[in-house]
């Protein structure tokens, strides 16, 4: 019945981790006509570096893909509205509100790094506010954001230190380095947006202090030693930079203080954080090392915590906070700081291997899971998020749900880390939407409407301006603008689950055989008003999690679907419902910040009757007007939805913790009467049931 689930992810390298020693016809198919060259492609040739934008130094790998500067997209449409709402929400006021960022005896604000607040909350809300700032051109976001940024660039102390000053370890000796992580990808962000030399300047010295720090008080605490990728990514990130030899010293020994990421068939935690953060380590440090051990076992983990906690749509695995036996039904949740490290993840990992499986699971995490973990205006967020969530509220669902405490309501203080991190979500998705390669040209990897600005072939700047409202529908309609005729390949991600995609340049349809998960590379000599049109037909297909009591999701394209169950909103207090970590600024209105429940006023216990000889003849797609308020994530405005149907099952219902009992094995008898289903994107659908039974 449609697609099984666990279908592995494969790197495609040659020996000396260079190139894809694949024989060439294997990889592409040229069609040709006149100046116009269109081929299918694995990914592009990594023999080259961009001439224009920042690529690896030898002896690092020569990236697929170049990061473009984070000031080079102008988002548009639905995904402009996502961040806009971010902007006019939680993320833009959490300054004011949350004590964490409190000006007032702050750490990041103090030269001897001590204080009464700062750790890992200045910088994981700063690396989503800044950008947002620097991508949509705020003035008073970039001045907010350069009020810590200069702060941090001031304090370095003489030591090449930086940041607050936390020891730990037996005597506390051991200086913790983690929180300094996430401020240095703030300090590259604003490096690309401003070309501050000091950037350079206190990362050059505080990599210089690290040198100097024997290994066995190196990277030895819990969130530093399973993330320490994070600091090998900045090293690199510099040495692209200066060339200073001495930094590759570093990062083999970051490598070797930081957790092992690539054991057989097991991890150093099972943190859902740590996961989605750090599994990418290894890859990271196959730029240096040249071993495809170091690559395939960064496969090797993201296929492993799917196996064991992953058999469910929407791109993420069970891990509510950490993964554990026995609890791997779609109820079981994830950190919304899992997602968003799961989207950057996939955004260096797309660079590093050029393999665009990376952007489709971007794709599902962002289109599937990310949304549904809001409230519609942003302004308040649910720490944990699952597959099959049916209440939404402020009990103690331990040890269903293995955190104590109101984890599952909306809240603008869920939890200080996902209340601050969550801000880098949607406007790192907008950074990796485009990226530069080797060959001076441009590559779509994330569709969305909006404008990108770059220089390509000769090193002229073009603006190329795409309409769409995908993952809502398959049409992306792209415009060339350039001062001059210059040639360049335009790469174009063919989406795995995309079996007939058609292409046409300037209203001429083009031969193409495009292949799911690879590339299409339209190569000409571009002049201003040049058209591309690429179609991405969707379907409707049905996935089949075998592992997970023979289960199944229904997706149109990208997007999954979710049962339509009616939300009835209670209005809580965020100050009583505040989970103990989290605490309000003196002074905050907590009025303009409440909290809600959301409990189901229908029925949710329902399985789908399928048709085993064709699936998909059981849904009818629907397609409605686009919403006014341009915010597709919502159940009452989804642009597309489905028919479908089925039973109730009466047996399935809340279990002693107050979450939906664990599935029942499908198929399922049910003698109640057929009824119509609403499936809307689950994206959209704070309660939701995307895992379903079978009703036989």
């Amino acid at each position: 019945m449609g697609a099984v689930a666990g279908a592995a992810l494969a790197p495609v390298l040659g020996g000396d981790g260079r190139s894809v020693p694949t024989p060439v016809a294997l990889l592409e198919r040229a069609f040709q006509s006149d100046d116009l060259d269109v081929r299918t492609v694995r990914r592009p040739a990594n023999d080259s570096v961009n001439s224009f934008y920042t690529s690896n130094r030898a002896p690092l790998v020569h990236e697929y893909f170049v990061k473009l500067p984070v000031t080079s997209f102008n988002p548009g449409g639905w995904l402009r509205r996502q961040i806009e709402l971010q902007r006019d929400g939680l993320t833009g006021h959490l300054d004011e509100i949350s004590i964490w960022l409190s000006k007032d005896g702050n750490a990041w604000l103090a030269k001897d790094g001590k204080g009464k607040h700062g750790w890992e909350e200045v910088p994981y809300w700063l690396r989503g506010y800044g950008n947002i700032g620097y991508m949509l051109g705020d003035r008073a976001m970039i001045d907010r954001a350069t009020f810590w940024i200069d702060a941090v660039l001031a304090n370095q102390r003489a030591s090449g230190d930086f940041g607050p000053e936390v020891f730990k370890g037996a005597g506390g000796a051991n200086r913790d380095l983690w929180t300094n992580m996430p401020m240095l990808f703030c300090l590259q962000s604003y490096y690309e947006y401003s070309r501050d030399a000091r950037v350079l300047q206190l990362m050059t010295r505080y990599f210089a202090w690290q040198l100097t720090i024997p290994d066995a008080n190196f990277l030895k605490d819990y969130w530093e030693n399973s993330r320490g990728g994070d600091n090998l990514h900045s090293v690199y990130w510099l040495y692209n930079r200066t060339g200073d030899g001495w930094l590759l010293d570093l990062a083999t020994k970051i490598h070797r203080n930081t957790a092992n990421w690539r054991q057989k068939r097991a991890l150093p935690n099972w943190h859902n954080v740590n996961i989605a953060q750090s599994f990418r380590e290894p890859a990271t440090y196959w730029l240096l090392s040249h071993d495809t051990s170091d690559l395939n076992a960064t496969y090797a983990d993201f296929e492993l915590v799917r196996e064991l906690y992953g058999q469910v749509p929407g791109g993420m695995f069970g891990a509510d906070e950490d993964a554990r036996a026995g609890y791997d039904d779609p109820r079981q949740a994830i950190e919304t700081c899992g997602m968003v490290e799961q989207m950057t993840s996939n955004g260096l990992l797309v660079r590093i291997t050029g393999d665009s499986a990376w952007a489709d699971n971007t794709e599902d995490v962002a289109f599937n899971m990310f949304p549904a973990a809001f409230t519609p205006d942003y302004r308040a967020l649910r720490y944990l998020t699952a597959p099959n969530m049916v209440v939404s509220d402020g009990r103690d669902h331990s040890p269903g749900i293995e955190n104590n405490g109101p984890f599952l309501m909306m809240n603008p203080f869920s939890s200080r880390c996902c209340q601050h991190n969550h801000s880098a979500g949607w406007v790192y998705y907008a950074e990796n939407s485009w990226t530069a390669t080797p060959d001076n040209g441009l590559a779509a990897q994330l569709y969305g409407e909006g404008e990108v600005r770059a220089r390509v072939g000769d090193g002229t700047e073009v603006r190329l301006t795409t309409t769409t409202t995908y993952p809502f529908d398959e049409h992306v309609e792209m415009t060339i603008d350039a001062p001059k005729a210059v040639s360049f390949p335009l790469y174009l991600r063919i989406p795995k689950w995309c079996r007939t995609p058609a292409l046409q340049v300037n209203g001429h349809a083009v031969a193409i055989d495009g292949r799911p998960g690879e590339y299409l590379r339209v190569a000409r000599t571009w002049r201003a008003g040049d058209r591309v049109s690429l179609a991405l037909p969707m379907e409707v297909t049905v996935r089949e999690w075998r592992r997970n009591k023979n289960s199944v999701s229904v997706n149109y394209g990208p997007l999954t679907f979710s049962l339509d169950i009616t939300e009835r909103l209670v209005r809580r207090s965020s100050i009583e419902t505040a989970t103990s970590d989290s605490r309000w600024q003196p002074g905050a209105d907590a009025s303009k910040w409440p909290a809600f429940e959301i409990q189901p006023a229908s029925a949710w216990n329902y399985g789908l009757l399928v048709d085993e000889s064709d699936p998909a003849d059981s849904f009818t797609v629907v397609k409605n007007a686009w919403p006014a308020d341009g915010n597709p994530f919502t159940q009452a405005s989804a642009p597309i939805e489905l028919r479908a149907r089925g039973k109730q099952i009466a047996g399935w219902t809340l279990d002693e913790f107050g979450l939906a009992a664990v599935l029942p094995q499908s198929p399922v008898h049910s003698d109640e009467t057929v009824a119509t289903l609403r499936l809307v994107p689950m994206g959209g659908a704070r309660l939701r049931i995307s895992a379903f039974p079978t009703v036989g």
